[in-house]
C-alpha cells in the first residue's frame, strides 16, 4: 500500500521518491486509487499559491494573473503530463483516422492544431472558472475540489472493464487494477470532502454550498466518464494519455460547475 502511494506521487507529480518495490499491477492499482490523495495535496498547495499571489501582489478579484500563475505552478509541479494527454488525445480524435491511425497520431512527438486549441480552451476555461469562484470567495474549495475531481476520474476510469488501448505503456499496467468496491470508497471519500468542503466554506458555508460541492464533482466525474467512453469507442481502450485527458477534463468541468452559482 505505501508503495502505491510513492508510485502514485512519482508517478502524479515531478516528486522523485525513491522506491525498492516493482511497479506490478497490484502496486499500480493501489497507486490509482490514491490519485485523489495525490490530487488532495496538489490542491491545498495550489490553493495557497494562488493566496499568496492574490495577497502578496494585490491583484483585484476580477484579474485573471492569480488564476493563470496558479494553474502554471499546477502544471510545473505535475510535469505538464495532463495537459500532455489531453492535447494527444485532441490531436488523436482531430486526425480522423482508424484505431491505429488514430494511436500513431497520439505517439508524434509534434503538435497540431486540434492539441493547441483543447489545451488553451482547458487552461482559459479553468481560469476564467477559478477568476469567478475567487470573485464570488469560493476560490478554495472551487481549486482543491477540482483538482481532487480530476484524481478521481482516474481512479474510476482504472476500475472498469475497458481493455488497455496498447500492449504496453501506462494503460497496460493500470486498466483494471483498481477493484470497483476501491474505486467505489474513493468516490464515496471525494464526496465526503465536496461536503466537508461546503459546509466549512469560510465565505457562506451550509447545506447548499456542500450540495452544491457534491454536484459539481459529480458533473466533473460524468463528464470524464462520457470522454472515456468516446475514447475507448475511438482507441479500443485506454492509455496514458487518456487518463491524462480525463484529469483534465473533470477538473475543467468541475471548476465551470462550482463557480456557475453565486452561492446566494
Amino acid at each position: 500500500m505505501i508503495d502505491g502511494l510513492r508510485i502514485a506521487v512519482t508517478l502524479l507529480t515531478i516528486v522523485p521518491l525513491r522506491s525498492s518495490a516493482s511497479v506490478d499491477r497490484t502496486r499500480a492499482g493501489w497507486a490509482m486509487a490514491f490519485a485523489p490523495l495525490v490530487g488532495l495535496a496538489l490542491g491545498v498547495a495550489a490553493a495557497l499559491l494562488l493566496f499568496l499571489v492574490r495577497a502578496g501582489v494585490g491583484f483585484e478579484d476580477t484579474s485573471l494573473v492569480p488564476a493563470l500563475v496558479t494553474l502554471l505552478g499546477l502544471a510545473v509541479v505535475t510535469g505538464g503530463l495532463h495537459l500532455d494527454g489531453l492535447a494527444d488525445l485532441a490531436d488523436g480524435f482531430g486526425a480522423r483516422r482508424d484505431r491505429e491511425g488514430t494511436l500513431t497520431v497520439m505517439r508524434t512527438p509534434t503538435v497540431g492544431a486540434f492539441a493547441v486549441v483543447a489545451v488553451v480552451m482547458a487552461i482559459g476555461l479553468q481560469a476564467s472558472a477559478l477568476t469567478l469562484a475567487v470573485e464570488r470567495h469560493h476560490g478554495t474549495l472551487a481549486l482543491i475540489l477540482a483538482i481532487v475531481a480530476g484524481r478521481t476520474a482516474v481512479t474510476v476510469a482504472c476500475a472498469g472493464r475497458a481493455a488497455p488501448a496498447r500492449p504496453e505503456g501506462l494503460g497496460a499496467l493500470v486498466a483494471g487494477s483498481v477493484p470497483r468496491a476501491r474505486a467505489l470508497a474513493v468516490v464515496a471519500l471525494a464526496a465526503l470532502l465536496a461536503v466537508v468542503l461546503g459546509l466549512l466554506d469560510p465565505h457562506a458555508g451550509g447545506v447548499g454550498v456542500a450540495l452544491h460541492a457534491v454536484l459539481a464533482l459529480a458533473g466533473g466525474l460524468l463528464a470524464a466518464a462520457g470522454l472515456r467512453l468516446l475514447a475507448v469507442r475511438k482507441l479500443g481502450g485506454i492509455n496514458g494519455d487518456v487518463l491524462g485527458a480525463l484529469v483534465e477534463t473533470a477538473t475543467t468541468v468541475t471548476l465551470l460547475l462550482v463557480a456557475a452559482e453565486p452561492f446566494s
